[in-house]
């Protein structure tokens, strides 16, 4: 028997882990309050909001020791902080593709917040055609005796993205990540589709803003005087195209 198999190391090794997990919670309750945040401010303060839903989670322990395994990844606090970087999630659903890196910049801006990776598959998506934004990013908890900087990574997405993912992932799941071949065709084709709608959902939105902006400062109708400056400049213009004004 190693001294692994004793009791209580085991014991101290389960509160280690149990100790790292509820930081990584603490982790995502500080980015969750930062974009709750933000989100509050644009419902009271603006006429827009860029966040549709928020949503966060924590990997399972299950799932941790999953993903070791297969990754090779020490089971221990420093080989889960320095290997895995997404045992803290938050996703952040917006309307539009333009709203997600008006998120991302708002977040990144912000001096205790500091981006480890960006990794944009919305300009560059994977060949499957997921799309999304991930940011993993480092924030402070601060705990009794010290603070603790966690990773957390953040996910941003529109509501058609969103969408396939979480259709993709169910496929994927239910056929133990082998999903026949016209299936992974219809996914691909059901991408190219969503990302077409967020196109056109994005242009709409644009022309409807600009329509109400419009509405709410209208140009000024001209005075006489100015239609009859236009009317004399358009007569000159004429003049000079005809070749001047003949004797």
């Amino acid at each position: 028997m190693t001294s692994l198999d004793l009791p209580t190391d085991l014991h101290a090794r389960t509160e280690e882990l149990r100790r790292l997990l509820m930081t990584y919670r603490f982790g995502v309750d500080e980015v969750m309050t930062k974009v709750n945040i933000l989100r509050d401010e644009f419902r009271h303060v603006h006429d827009y909001n860029p966040i549709e839903h928020v949503s966060s989670r924590i990997k399972s322990f299950d799932s941790i020791l999953a993903k070791a395994r297969r990754k090779r990844i020490p089971l221990t606090p420093q080989g889960l902080r320095s290997q895995m970087l997404d045992i803290a999630g938050v996703r952040i659903t917006c309307s539009f593709v333009t709203d997600i890196y008006r998120v991302r910049d708002m977040l990144v801006g912000q001096r205790d917040l500091v981006v480890l990776e960006e990794r944009d598959y919305i300009a560059h998506p994977k060949p499957n055609g997921y799309k999304s934004l991930h940011l993993i990013v480092q924030v402070p908890v601060f705990l009794s005796d010290r603070v603790e900087d966690v990773v957390v990574e953040i996910q941003l997405r529109t509501i058609a993205m969103d969408f396939w993912a979480s259709l993709e992932h169910k496929i994927f799941y239910k056929y133990g990540g082998e999903a026949p071949r016209h299936l992974t065709d219809a996914l691909k084709l059901a991408a190219d589709v969503a990302s077409s709608l967020d196109t056109s959902m994005e242009r709409i939105h644009d022309e409807v803003q600009e329509l109400e902006a419009r509405r709410e400062h209208p140009e000024p109708e001209p005075s006489q005087e100015d239609e009859i400056l236009v009317a004399l400049l358009r007569a000159a213009t004429a003049s000079v195209a005809h070749g001047g004004p003949r004797s």
